[in-house]
């Protein structure tokens, strides 16, 4: 299902559109051109060389801390990729969950945030098996940390190198939400609830554009720990039935998606009845 994108606010955004510039400058002088590996592809080789690195360190650290869980049948185990696969996973984990509950969190935390630091497809369902295995409130808790944790680790990586592959990945989206953003200075910790909780602009653009739009850290992490918990819910309830869900896109029908923009206009409200009473 394609998330509805909805266009709020105008005019504006010459601080973001000289900032546009600069860096479509600095990307077409022949210094950078050099350094590139190739003509389509975003990064510099010092770019590429710091995502191997920090990769390279996520994924022994992934390496050592399942080297030290007690021993599993893991020829059973793999990243789900359909609510069946999910299913069957639950299954194979649910004793092994009861029986190390300290080392199974451990290692479900470490591939969840794994996961979302790089932009890896299938976090929803990681939150599917945390409420079919910890219940609702458990299950959010470890979710909604997750999320946060990975989201900010995307945020710092982004830091370093990610202005090239956003912009060249969604340079209309990019200009777009770097205009809102300049308009939203005053209220935007509202702004930024509301893209958090409402499917306006998908989460992996949010954490990986935020740093590049120079939106705080702060803001950001507040904004997500609280945004998140509405999807959050929704998705770890429904892992209390698996065996009645059939796809990921049973998930947000249309009824959730209203319940989620009403939460979502409540919430900037606020910051738009502040700019009427500023124009009258």
């Amino acid at each position: 299902m394609v998330a509805p994108r909805i266009l709020i606010g105008g005019g504006g955004g010459d601080e973001g559109k000289l900032r546009d510039e600069e860096s479509a400058k600095m990307e077409d002088s022949p210094s950078s051109k050099k350094t590139r590996l190739d003509g389509r592809f975003p990064l510099t080789r010092w770019e590429l060389a710091v995502a191997m690195a920090v990769f390279s360190v996520f994924v022994i650290g992934l390496f050592f801390i399942f080297m030290k869980m007690p021993a599993a049948e893991y020829g059973k185990i793999k990243l789900p990729r359909t609510i069946s696969d999910l299913r069957l996973l639950k299954d194979n984990l649910a004793i092994y969950a009861n029986d190390h509950p300290a080392q199974f969190i451990l290692g479900y935390c470490s591939v969840y945030i794994f996961m979302q630091t790089f932009m890896i497809p299938g976090t929803i369902f990681m939150s599917l098996l945390a409420g079919a295995l910890f219940g609702v409130f458990r299950g959010l808790l470890l979710v909604v940390f997750n999320a946060t944790a990975g989201a900010s680790c995307c945020y710092f990586l982004s830091k370093l190198i990610g202005r090239p592959i956003v912009n060249w990945l969604w340079p209309e989206k990019l200009r777009f939400f770097q205009g809102e953003i300049a308009k939203r200075r005053e209220k935007l910790m509202n702004y930024m609830l509301f893209l958090r909780v409402t499917p306006t602009l998908p989460n992996l653009f949010i954490n990986l554009a935020s740093p590049i739009v120079d939106i705080p850290f702060h803001v950001f992490f507040l904004a997500t720990i609280v945004g998140l918990i509405p999807a959050s819910f929704i998705t770890v309830r429904a892992g209390l039935a698996l065996g009645e869900l059939k796809s990921v896109k049973d998930l947000y029908d249309f009824k959730t998606l209203a319940v989620l923009f009403l939460i979502g206009s409540v919430i900037i409200c606020p910051a738009i009845l502040k700019r009427k009473r500023t124009y009258e």
